[in-house]
């Protein structure tokens, strides 16, 4: 409904005289009108009290009026017997009707707000939606519009519960029902409140879809409590989690809140909710941006250099990495809290990534600055180059979530080129190796290789070495350039692993083989596009 009417009347009556403050009278009322929870505090006391006053004969609020199309709804229906007839400790308290509509006024404009506490009176105020905004400008995040949620009290579910039976009960007298999902939101009506104070302030719209958050945390220590007699009637609703400091979570609270009989509610808790003595408290004002998404392609020229950090047992074994040279440059540049380094695949620390690089993404978290021309990126380019005689990074650009994908694609589906050194414990000729030149489609079954079992589990491996061509260097060398399916372990197949590998250059070649060097000199995967 977007107005008041006659039948609330007995709603708003009830509500006032229980301590409820007029924007949550209106939630229960199902008004969905946004202009109407914007008009100030007071204003709302007084069209209330001049609604109270309104003759009976008269259906329509002349205060209430609103433009805006309805929401939410109440049924008309017989309600069923059932628990609306209780008392507390077993039942709903007998809450006389409100005949002096003063002194309900007068309560509820005294009194912390027994079901929103104090959030749709205290904090919907210019004073509160300006701290915001001191904290989101003061965080420095480039942002063109954003998206602002809100984080409750779990009590507040509870409240609003008894809040609900007690109107429901009302209502049952009038031959009237009112559904829960009908009740405004406590959220949806804060956000609309907020939202237009927040955009004039900050210059920029709401958008629910952009990456840029501003959030609230609220809590209400005086209630903590209130919580705990759900824990004692629905225990399977409330389970430890290593990441949350309580078991009582906003989910689980509603989650037992759902499963709970109203009769079994109504004897722990008190209906009407009582009157806090004391406002919610804002615990956080926070900021987050979305991830952006950086990608490339690497060269890695140094032999001496892992993909990422080296630490074994809390022990660094190499100074820097391929991820830290990169990284460092774009974390600075982005003014990113963190970031996740990943790959179309990887190499050896002795292994060098020669030709057009290998493909690279970054995921830069929570970064202030998200907007870069392609000029700017190109500079920031030439700024890792520089930094490091170590690696190169090529094709730098910002990309999407989405557009990773096809990169790990690449790590099992697409082909690499290799250049391998390798040594011959007894003497070669040229054609004692020619004939590796005609191998095609060779299938090789590779177990885990001993030097990665630590972190890669037992299997068998089927890989295909889809050509080979071979340049004899002396006797007991030759270099051998191998396309094969990515994933291949091409130390494992030259020197055979023990036997894990088979077959093997030294099972081909009849003789011990092993591997001096190797480059990979092309990862075929077609991102990201070429600039």
């Amino acid at each position: 409904m977007s107005s008041l009417t006659e039948k609330d009347r007995p709603v708003v009556q009830l509500l006032l005289n229980t301590g409820t403050c007029p924007r949550c009278i209106l939630r229960f009322c199902c008004v969905g009108s946004q202009m109407l929870y914007r008009c100030p505090y007071k204003d709302l006391m007084k069209n209330l009290k001049e609604f109270l006053k309104n003759s009976k004969e008269k259906e329509d609020t002349v205060c209430f009026d609103a433009v805006d199309p309805p929401c939410k709804r109440i049924r008309l229906e017989h309600t069923e017997e059932g628990p609306d007839d209780l008392n507390h400790n077993g039942a709903l308290q007998q809450i006389s009707s409100v005949n002096n509509e003063s002194t309900a006024i007068e309560n509820s404009a005294l009194k912390v707000c027994n079901v929103c506490l104090g959030i749709l009176q205290e904090f919907c105020k210019v004073d509160f939606v300006k701290k915001v905004c001191q904290k989101v400008n003061s965080s420095d995040y480039q942002f063109t519009s954003f998206v602002f949620s809100v984080s409750l009290p779990p009590q507040l579910s509870v409240r609003e519960r008894a809040a609900w039976l007690l109107v429901k009960q009302e209502m049952g007298k009038l031959g009237l029902s009112l559904a829960k999902e009908d009740i405004v939101q406590l959220k949806e009506a804060y956000k609309w409140i907020i939202h237009p104070q927040l955009s004039e302030e900050l210059g920029v719209p709401a958008d629910g879809k952009v990456l840029f958050e501003v959030s609230v945390v609220f809590a209400h220590p005086e209630t903590d409590e209130e919580c705990r007699f759900l824990a004692t009637a629905c225990p399977d609703c409330f389970k430890a989690a290593k990441n949350k400091q309580s078991v009582f979570t906003r989910m689980a609270v509603i989650k037992a809140l759902e499963k709970i009989k109203e009769e079994d509610f109504l004897m722990h808790f008190p209906c009407p909710p009582s009157s806090p003595k004391n406002l919610s408290v804002a615990l956080e004002i926070q900021c987050n941006n979305g991830a952006v998404f950086v990608a490339g392609r690497y060269n890695k020229y140094s032999r001496n250099l892992p993909q990422t950090p080296w630490i074994i047992d809390g022990e660094r074994k190499l100074e820097s990495s391929v991820e830290e040279l990169i990284s460092e440059h774009l974390m600075a540049e982005f003014k990113a809290d963190s970031f996740n380094f990943s790959s179309s695949g990887r190499e050896d620390v002795d292994v060098r990534t020669l030709g057009n690089g290998r493909p690279f993404a970054i995921e830069l978290v929570n970064p202030r600055r998200i907007h870069f021309t392609a000029e700017e990126m190109k500079g920031l380019q030439q700024t890792i180059n520089k930094s490091s005689d170590k690696i190169q990074v090529r094709d730098l650009q910002l990309v999407t979530r989405e557009a990773i994908g096809r990169m790990k694609e690449g790590e099992e589906e697409k082909t690499k080129t290799y250049s391998a050194l390798i040594w011959t414990d007894k003497a070669i000729q040229r054609e004692d190796i020619a004939f590796l030149d005609d191998i095609k489609e060779l299938k090789l079954d590779q177990k885990t290789p001993l030097r990665v079992l630590h972190r890669r589990p037992l299997a068998v491996r089927c890989r295909i070495i889809h050509t080979m061509k071979s340049e004899y260097i002396d006797e007991h060398h030759f270099r051998l350039n191998l396309k094969t399916q990515a994933g291949t372990y091409i130390k494992e197949f030259v020197h055979g692993d023990f036997g894990r590998t088979k077959p093997n250059i030294g099972s081909l070649l009849n003789r011990t083989a092993d591997i001096l060097e190797l480059d990979v000199e092309s990862v075929d995967v077609d991102w990201p596009p070429t600039l």
